[in-house]
């Protein structure tokens, strides 16, 4: 078991090789973490709901899932009053604007379009939890609320400002 300071992280994703390649990414990050996985919206929704589970500290939700989705996910999760808080990442490997709009709506906090090398992913991860420590995450600001691996490049190169 890790020590009380891990974060715990919720991965709803219905890919068992992205599934993988996060849990590569997050041990290769150093962030100190208990990842717990489910394969869809509804497994997720069974797992928070579920009294002898631990609330997660953060919830990586896949976009485009079987049985239910993200974007329904999302819409439950924000609407209940016990798990609303919850900071919730959509994950997909689309970057369509309507896509990135209605999880914006709906109470996300972040939308990181899927990388396709670990090495992105890991800087990924790490934007995404110093955004989580300095609770930037809680409140999410419009402009900074996409994420890939292009844009954290540009940021990096100091094409875009930073935030905070």
């Amino acid at each position: 078991m890790e020590n009380k300071e891990s974060i715990k992280i919720l991965l709803a994703d219905d890919d068992k090789d992205d599934q993988e390649f996060f849990s590569e990414a997050l041990d290769a990050s150093k962030i100190p973490s208990e990842l717990t996985t489910v394969d869809n919206g509804k497994e997720l929704l069974e797992h928070l709901k579920d009294p002898a589970e631990p609330i997660p500290d953060i919830i990586f939700l896949d976009v485009n899932m079987p049985l239910k989705g993200g974007k329904e996910a999302l819409s439950e999760i924000k609407s209940d009053e016990a798990l609303k808080e919850i900071p919730t990442v959509m994950l997909s490997t689309s970057d369509h604007p309507q896509d990135i709009e209605e999880t914006f709506n709906c109470g996300a906090n972040l939308y990181v379009r899927k990388p396709n090398s670990l090495y992105s992913l890991v800087n990924i991860l790490k934007k995404i939890f110093s955004l989580h420590w300095s609770k930037l995450l809680l409140r999410p600001v419009k402009k900074a609320f996409f994420i890939s691996e292009q844009n954290l490049t540009d940021e990096n190169r100091g094409n875009i400002p930073k935030q905070g």
